[in-house]
């Protein structure tokens, strides 16, 4: 992955199908949101980086991190 394309994940829907941004620059292109889904977290692990995952209307639906996470979990279990 290029430097340029080394920060954060967003899944969006684009159109009829979902697409992954990374520093707002379309990185790959899916049918299905499952599909976009999966090359995004795969994506945002390459980068070490933050995978946010949006829903159809746009809002935030979940949020995986992959590296360096400024706000980890609280809880030691």
């Amino acid at each position: 992955m290029s430097k340029k394309n080394s920060g954060n994940v967003h899944t969006v829907p684009n159109g009829s199908g979902w697409s992954n941004k990374v520093n707002g620059e379309v990185v790959s292109n899916h049918h299905t949101k499952e599909n976009a889904v999966e090359r995004g977290r795969s994506i945002a692990r390459g980068n070490e980086s933050e995978h946010t995952i949006h829903n159809r209307n746009g809002q935030i639906g979940q949020k995986n991190s992959y590296g360096n996470d400024p706000h980890p979990p609280k809880d030691k279990r």
